[in-house]
């Protein structure tokens, strides 16, 4: 089934991010001099202010940070209802929002804080794979 949903329109600071995406490979903006990584990508390190940024491999390794049940949903994403987002801590550092894959909204109780996830990217056409993360141990 193709996929339906709105697709996000890559930026002038998230070229890296894309083509890593279809390669299957999470990468992450990076700032040479304070040596963090920082989501979302831009131009400035939200940290040291420093222009000085390149990007990196992450490990697509994290864990689940906060989580909530959506019920109510923009149109696109209402045959999914209900799904789970969540923000990841990154093994690198910094947090990533997203649809949390592999659980049962139906069940909250089931998933848990601080459970390890793995980013996972589903194509959503021929040029842009979307990352969606996936919990790989309670």
């Amino acid at each position: 089934m193709a996929y339906d949903k709105p697709i996000p329109a890559k930026g002038t600071n998230t070229g890296p991010f894309w083509e890593g995406a279809k390669a299957g490979k999470l990468m992450l903006p990076h700032c040479k001099e304070c040596n963090r990584v920082h989501w979302y990508p831009r131009f400035i390190c939200p940290f040291c202010h420093s222009m000085d940024l390149d990007w990196v491999e992450g490990s697509g390794e994290g864990t689940l940070y906060t989580f909530a049940v959506q019920h109510l949903t923009p149109p696109a994403w209402q045959q999914e209802a209900p799904y789970v987002t969540a923000y990841i801590d990154l093994k690198e550092g910094d947090r990533m929002l997203t649809i949390l894959r592999g659980v049962d909204p139906a069940k909250p109780e089931d998933i848990k804080i601080g459970a390890k996830v793995k980013v996972e990217f589903e194509p959503a056409n021929d040029d842009m794979h979307l990352p969606f993360w996936r919990v790989v141990e309670g």
